[in-house]
């Protein structure tokens, strides 16, 4: 359970960081809500995970699903880069998601 909790957590992070966005630095009050609403959500649900993961594995994937994760809604929403060097640095970061999950403890 720890892992959905932490995969959770993750799409919250993706969630809040795309919300920084529409937030406009904290100017445009209802997407800032929603962001602070959902970075708790995000910090909430990784706690949960950390019940039963270690902290640096738990910590890893959280920032790693974040981190590609945005970069990729970046791409679809802002029209951010998509250059082959950046896809390929963010497939690195999901094959080293997918690295400390298969090595992990349940």
């Amino acid at each position: 359970m720890a892992w959905v909790w932490l995969l959770a957590a993750g799409l919250c992070e993706i969630a809040w960081a795309i919300g920084l966005k529409y937030s406009e630095g904290f100017t445009r009050w209802r997407p800032a809500v929603w962001t602070v609403a959902v970075m708790i959500l995000s910090f909430i649900l990784l706690a949960n995970a950390m019940r039963s993961l270690p902290v640096g594995t738990a910590y890893a994937v959280w920032t790693g699903i974040g981190a590609a994760g945005t970069a990729v809604w970046g791409m679809l929403l802002f029209d951010e880069p998509r250059d082959p060097a950046r896809v390929l640095c963010l497939l690195l970061i999901v094959a080293g998601i997918a690295g400390l999950k298969i090595v992990s403890p349940e």
